[in-house]
């Protein structure tokens, strides 16, 4: 693939390769998600998503002016389970919202089939997913529009729309460029001393106390402050991202800047070599395997690209403190589910809630590429480290645990 002059005009093109879709650049996901719902839907509307998801997604869609409906949860991966949505919620909608949980796929046939039939918008979040496919189709490819993360897989920067009606990119376009923001003279001096100031906390031993200073914007929690009085003013400005600022930006205050060259060129090179990538990651999925507690949906089958592995474990604080003495962040926890964090004043919620609450509550999320290290570690705690059985009330009948 030749390079252009524009690093943005290539990383569409790695994932119009992908996606068979138009793409167009935009600077970090959650913004191109913001972006794709104010397009594809209207204030007001309602959307199918997963309870056991990032708090920041949430905020997004509130942002976008939209009301949050919590779907029921499938214990083999995590995900939404279509044949547990009421019959009342799917004709109360207009959206689904995929998940795509650590890169296990949702169920996209499936949910093609139900929008398809009742006119709804599928949105796929294909953040954890850029190595997944399903029935020969990467997800990314399956809803009327998908976004991409480039600092997940692809360890670059920004983030990628992928749309069906290629008539829709002058208004993607103009929406990006309209709430993009430059970077200040101050952020770009910053630019030019991070690399150095970078490896001198190296050298210190600072970066890992930066990180965590970072981390207290969710106060030692897997959820940020919900802050429910300020929110409620926010909902009413809806929809718009200044008023949910203080949220969206949090884990990436710059989500909304303008990316630096250096960065693209980087993230040009990640596209690159994603082969490499994945096959790493499939090694490491291989690996992780043989701990005999990954989640039911990675039992059968050949192991995939994830960006995750999700194990389900007894006792999971125990074993994420294993993780991270060996050196494993401990990152990606959705805990509590997003209708127990919000309450009904922001989001409707699940029928069936326990199947998330015992989700995640015993997910631990390891990272393939670090797979050596965490197997060392768990190995070491074989009472913490077993399989979870789910308790009766979080089974859907007909069903079996994962």
């Amino acid at each position: 693939m030749a390079l252009n002059s524009d690093p943005r005009l290539e990383i569409e093109a790695h994932l119009r390769e992908r996606t068979g879709r138009d793409c167009v650049y935009v600077p970090s996901g959650r913004f191109g998600l913001y972006v794709a719902l104010r397009a594809w839907l209207t204030p007001g509307d309602r959307i199918l998503m997963s309870p056991v998801d990032d708090d920041v997604v949430l905020f997004t869609v509130l942002a976008a002016g939209l009301r949050p409906v919590m779907a029921p949860l499938s214990l083999a991966d995590g995900n939404i389970d279509p044949d547990a949505v009421p019959d009342a919620t799917w004709s109360s909608i207009r959206a689904v919202l995929t998940t795509n949980l650590y890169g296990l796929p949702d169920r996209l046939p499936e949910l093609r089939a139900h929008c398809d039939a009742l006119g709804l918008v599928l949105a796929e979040d294909a953040a954890h997913a850029l190595h997944t496919d399903v029935d020969g189709r990467p997800v990314g490819s399956w809803g009327e529009v998908s976004v991409f993360s480039l600092s997940k897989h692809a360890a670059g920067v920004g983030g990628v729309i992928a749309f069906d009606d290629a008539a829709r990119r002058d208004q993607l376009v103009r929406m990006r460029d309209d709430l993009v923001l430059p970077r200040s003279l101050r952020v770009r001096a910053s630019d030019t001393l991070r690399p150095r100031a970078g490896a001198i906390l190296e050298r210190l031993g600072l970066r890992a106390r930066m990180r965590a200073r970072r981390a207290g914007e969710r106060r030692g929690s897997h959820r940020m402050p919900l802050r429910p009085r300020e929110l409620e003013a926010a909902v009413r400005n809806a929809p718009g991202l200044e008023p949910f600022e203080p949220w969206i930006r949090v884990d990436k205050h710059d989500y909304r800047l303008e990316q630096r060259p250096q960065a693209l060129a980087r993230t040009v090179e990640h596209l690159r070599s994603l082969e490499q990538d994945r096959a790493a990651r499939v090694r490491g999925v291989e690996r992780l395997l043989e701990l005999g507690v990954a989640t039911g949906a990675l039992r059968d089958g050949e192991p995939t690209a994830l960006f995750r592995v999700p194990l389900i474990v007894e006792d999971r604080d125990t074993a994420a403190r294993a993780l991270e003495a060996a050196g494993h962040p401990f990152h990606y926890v959705y805990d509590p589910p997003l209708d127990d964090y919000t309450g009904t004043a922001f989001s409707e919620n699940s029928p069936a809630p326990e199947a998330a609450r015992w989700w995640a509550r015993h997910v631990l999320p390891v990272d393939p590429l670090l797979a050596d290290p965490a197997i060392a570690a768990l190995r070491a705690l074989p009472d913490a480290v077993r399989s979870a059985n789910p308790p009766d009330a979080a089974l859907r009948p007909g069903t079996s645990p994962p």
